[in-house]
């Protein structure tokens, strides 16, 4: 307000404050701006933003499931392992006499010293591989590699391509729909994808486009949008209808986000059960066995 009062524009105002308002908030407020239609941009803007925090809070919700799940198994292992596996071991000396244990549960018990003896040793470990990951995420390559292997791979792969095709299309069909050149609407996508892959496969539609070719073809030739998304940017440039296309597209694409976060929870959920089942089911299988034999044995003595 203050430097709007002291003859700045609105959107060199915002530009004073690049944490609350990104390039993509900027180039819209500019264009609104240029058209003299602030006001329309301005309610675009706030459509956007709210369909995209919709989308990723339905996101981050999918993924806090499974990685709750498995901090709780690996806890519940580490205690297992670290307090009450110790325990059974000295129980066994104590009532086998010496007998050898069942092949599992020497397995369990060599596993519980080795767990014991280099506690701080796994611990560093496990910490050292979540910086690594971080430091490499901060890194183009390294964040194209991470991206990839999302983009790729079983069950995450589908929620996370679904996610990235309607975040691009909802983008550039906003900032286009706004009045924004389709070359400064494509930077703009670029920077704002937060998905290294996607990234550069913008940057390939936008040289293309840049050359006078439409930007169906190079869309097509990144191998990440589907035939149907290709061919609705198609007709939409034929008609010159593309914001209304790409707007349609990521419509569609919500609702596909959706059920892919619900396929993937009903997914995810039996996959859970079963490896808890096999890690503290194994567990248990190990420590009871000998008690078995134990108790087989007490009763042939009485």
């Amino acid at each position: 307000a203050t430097s709007v009062e002291g003859g700045a524009t609105f959107s060199e105002s915002l530009a004073q404050h690049p944490k609350s308002f990104d390039k993509l908030y900027l180039n819209m407020v500019r264009a609104g701006e240029a058209a003299g239609k602030i006001e329309l941009i301005l309610v675009r803007l706030a459509s956007f933003m709210e369909k995209a925090a919709k989308i990723a809070g339905k996101v981050k919700s999918a993924m806090i499931y499974p990685i709750v799940v498995l901090l709780i198994a690996f806890g519940i292992t580490g205690f297992m392992m670290y307090s009450i596996v110790p325990k059974f071991e000295s129980m066994f000396s104590d009532m086998l006499g010496g007998k050898a244990l069942p092949q599992i549960t020497q397995v369990v018990i060599g596993i519980s010293h080795w767990f014991q003896e280099n506690l701080f040793l796994a611990l560093g470990i496990i910490v050292g591989a979540v910086i690594v990951l971080k430091l490499m995420a901060k890194t183009r390559q390294g964040s194209y590699l991470v991206d990839t292997a999302l983009y790729r791979g079983p069950v995450v792969g589908m929620l996370v391509s679904k996610t990235a095709i309607s975040k691009f299309s909802r983008t550039l069909g906003t900032l286009m729909g706004s009045g924004v050149p389709v070359l400064s609407a494509l930077t703009i996508v670029r920077d704002t994808a937060g998905n290294e892959l996607v990234a550069r496969a913008i940057q390939k539609v936008h040289d293309a486009v840049k050359e006078g070719e439409p930007m169906a073809p190079p869309l097509a030739s990144t191998n990440l949008f589907p035939d149907m998304v290709i061919s609705m940017i198609e007709v939409g440039e034929e008609t010159g209808r593309l914001p209304d296309m790409l707007e349609k597209i990521a419509d569609t694409y919500d609702e596909e986000v959706d059920n892919a976060v619900n396929a993937m929870t009903s997914m995810i959920e039996p996959i859970m059960i079963v490896f808890l089942a096999v890690i503290v089911g194994g567990i248990v299988l190990a420590l009871f066995s000998p008690l078995i034999s134990i108790i087989e044995n007490l009763g042939q003595q009485t």
